[in-house]
């Protein structure tokens, strides 16, 4: 015991001098175990300042981070071939949290994705609480300041709390530094209610929105901080979240208590999902009203559809900060989606040869099959599409020119596609529009080939493990920058400009809004299918009672409160596909255990036919079994083991 209450006072006092590894510019300014010097630290302007961006850094490497962000590679909408789960993903095998949950690998010893331990997240928030206590000791700073850097702070608090509740559940609230000197006991504070993470949370938003300034009235080197409508969208989201099944009357954790025997999780409450549209709502109203609005207009592309497809590519990057749908922003930190998602082709193409390409990572089929057909509805229940969809034909609308090969036949599944499907896929007999080179103006429509021996497929005869192998038959195109050349995509990618990542768009807001209204109505109305439509229309598809009165199989769908709901979901997972949604999505509506285990299906990557790579054209065949996923255990992470010893928090259940 003696050793244990030693541990957790050097942990402490460790915390206490705020020794951080991160965020090297700041410390020269404090000396390890020297707390006095946070005082002299406050006194002038520019420390300050240091501080508070200080405190902004420790959020970034967990949510910008490919390695470390489990939800990019997290669920099902990926998987990892042989080359990166044995030889890693350049030095960073042991740091790709995402893939190892994925397949159930997850774990208290040191678990995937911890951001409770150490001076990881709670580490942050003991940074905003010293922040806050000793910002109003600062002498050469004007008070309209410094009270929008407190609101800067509190946001990023609330920030940091938020992905604690949404990895962890019920989390230890710290309103205030408890002092390093204090007793063992006082150290040792149980977890919090869902309801009161929630509520705290939301004060500390609250508190930040009434002060922050829009993001278009944000210094330039403040745009990855929070401005009134971020921080209005992270309450939106919050309470999204508060009010989904997963937080809200779960009666999996019904019986779930912290260590005083204190309830964790609510009975389920109606109202909170209106209070979720209402603040969605009002985050919309303050985004237009500061000049956001969806990535759309595109006119410098070959046909109509094909700039819907680039309305679609501009709306989830953001280079120079020139994207109206961003919402809340995070400083990229040199991961690049497209290192892994492009094919990596020999250097014999010289043309479209990339070196710093890594590949590896590649989207399920059941993704694929997600996507709407040209009618804007589900591919099952579309009654005038393709008869069968893993046959093939040929494309003879012109609006798809440019965009599927029109000199052979290709699988059904591939054609007659919303644009989503081709602004974010990569399929065997779907064109590339890409510009030819960095120094030319003029663009082609690459032939995707995936057959054995083609520039996108493998040169092997079975699967191995010392090169990358695209084990579904597919790639990733979101994220990827049309206007720079395949050669070299990399390099000069990196010239574009200053790079964010954008955590929050406006379609986020549309369809919480239309999520929350939904659950919330007992039937659906205008404020269900009015956010939902802004979105599809920017797809290029129709509004949704148009599509199911019109081509449904089950038209009453579009008219129920269970209908919408499928519709909605379906629609989070194409807009948001591959930005990390899906993993969060799956665990707050509770459907984690039917959708992530089930297998992953594909292609025959080894055909040199098109005959051979569909399968004799039978349908798809099982690539990987991996996936796993355990309930109740997966639908938290884990706290690490030596934390429970430390602290006596209670563990999450099933670990």
């Amino acid at each position: 015991m003696m050793k244990a209450n030693k541990h957790i006072k050097n942990v402490m006092m460790a915390v206490a001098a705020v020794t951080f590894t991160s965020c090297n510019d700041y410390l020269d300014l404090v000396p390890k175990n020297d707390i006095t010097t946070i005082e002299t630290t406050f006194e002038k302007r520019e420390d300050a300042e240091q501080w508070m961006k200080t405190c902004m850094s420790m959020r970034d490497n967990d949510l910008s981070g490919l390695y470390y962000n489990p939800a990019f590679w997290g669920s099902d909408e990926v998987v990892a071939d042989d080359y990166t789960h044995i030889e890693g993903i350049g030095s960073m095998k042991d740091y790709i949290p995402g893939i190892m949950i994925a397949e159930g690998k997850q774990k208290t010893q040191n678990p995937y994705g911890d951001i409770w331990s150490g001076n990881s997240y709670y580490g942050g928030i003991r940074y905003c609480n010293i922040f806050l206590e000793n910002i109003d000791k600062t002498y050469n700073i004007e008070e309209e300041e410094r009270k929008m850097w407190k609101a800067q702070v509190k946001a990023c608090k609330a920030h940091l709390y938020f992905e604690l509740i949404r990895r962890y559940g019920p989390i230890i609230l710290v309103p205030e530094n408890i002092p390093a000197n204090a007793e063992i006991s006082d150290m040792q504070i149980p977890r919090s209610s869902i309801d009161d993470c929630v509520n705290a949370t939301v004060e500390l938003l609250d508190s930040a929105i009434a002060v922050l300034p829009p993001q278009n009235g944000l210094g330039s080197d403040l745009l990855c901080f929070y401005s009134k409508e971020g921080a209005a969208t992270l309450k939106a989201m919050l309470l999204l979240y508060a009010a989904s099944p997963l937080f809200n009357g779960n009666e999996m954790f019904a019986k779930f208590t912290n260590k005083n025997g204190e309830r964790m999780f609510p009975e389920y409450d109606k109202e909170k999902w209106r209070r979720a549209a209402e603040a969605a709502d009002e985050a919309i109203t303050m985004a237009k009203s500061n000049g956001h609005e969806l990535m759309k207009g595109s006119a410098d592309r070959p046909t109509a559809f094909m700039n819907v497809m680039r309305d679609i590519e501009n709306s989830c990057s953001d280079y120079n900060y020139v994207n109206k749908e961003a919402l809340v922003l995070i400083h990229n930190h040199g991961y690049s989606f497209e290192q892994y998602y492009h094919p990596k082709v020999e250097s014999q193409y010289k043309a479209y040869y990339d070196w710093m390409c890594e590949s590896g990572i590649y989207p399920t089929l059941k993704m694929v099959e997600t996507f709407y057909t040209e009618h804007g509805l589900p591919i099952s229940e579309d009654k005038q599409w393709m008869a069968n969809m893993y046959q093939a034909s040929k494309e003879t609308d012109e609006r798809y020119r440019n965009v599927v090969n029109f000199d052979k036949p290709i699988l059904n599944l591939h054609r007659r596609r919303e644009p989503r499907f081709y602004a974010n896929i990569i399929a065997h007999g779907t064109c590339w529009y890409h510009k030819m080179s960095s120094s030319s103006t003029k663009y082609e429509a690459i032939d995707c080939n995936m057959l054995k021996g083609e520039m996108y497929g493998t040169n092997q005869s079975r699967l191995v493990s010392n090169v990358p192998q695209c084990i579904t038959g597919y790639y990733v195109k979101k994220f990827d920058q049309s206007d720079v050349s395949k050669y070299n995509y990399q390099y000069y990618v990196g010239k574009v400009g200053d790079k964010a990542d954008i955590l929050w768009r406006l379609p986020d807001l549309l369809l919480a809004s239309a999520e929350a209204w939904n659950e919330y109505l007992d039937q659906p109305d205008e404020r269900v299918y009015g956010p939902l439509d802004e979105v599809r229309r920017r797809a290029g598809i129709l509004p949704v009672r148009e599509a199911w009165e019109t081509y449904a199989r089950n038209p009453k769908n579009v008219t129920s409160k269970a209908g919408m709901r499928s519709i909605i979901r379906q629609e989070q997972d194409i807009e948001f596909c591959f930005e990390g949604k899906r993993f969060w999505n799956v665990r707050r509506w509770m459907t984690a255990p039917e959708e992530f285990n089930q297998s992953i299906m594909g292609w025959n990557i080894f055909g040199t036919t098109d005959q051979k790579f569909y399968n004799d054209y039978r349908g798809p065949k099982v690539v990987d079994k991996s996936h796993s996923f355990t309930a109740p255990r997966d639908y938290f992470f884990p706290i690490n083991a030596e934390e429970i010893l430390i602290s006596g928090v209670k563990q999450n259940m099933g670990w």
